[in-house]
């Protein structure tokens, strides 16, 4: 048996460089002074080795839409290193979800 859905969302295009993709701040980081400093301290050395690597760009399509019980979701799809051909960095975007078994884990 196989379940579908779709959703509409909104999509904007912009170019990213992919050696800071991996920088992060994550929710434990802001949870006192302390952690936050820690995660300064990570996100400058991790932006130096980003630097002395070389700047890779790439273009990514952030997406965001509403899930069926209201919540925000958001995520990105790269798109490549080459600006796609489209007349506006904001668009729609439509997300299908394919639910169905997996004939390994049931046999």
């Amino acid at each position: 048996m196989v379940l579908q859905g779709e959703f509409i969302g909104d999509a904007r295009i912009q170019r990213i460089m992919l050696n800071m993709a991996q920088i992060r701040l994550n929710l434990e980081d802001l949870s006192n002074p302390v952690s936050f400093q820690l995660a300064m301290s990570r996100i400058y050395e991790n932006l130096m080795k980003a630097l002395e690597g070389g700047i890779k760009y790439s273009y990514v399509a952030e997406i965001k839409f509403k899930d069926s019980l209201g919540n925000q979701i958001v995520f990105a799809l790269v798109l490549g290193d080459k600006i796609p051909a489209i007349s506006s960095e904001r668009l729609k975007a439509r997300i299908y979800v394919e639910l169905y078994e997996d004939q390994e884990s049931t046999s």
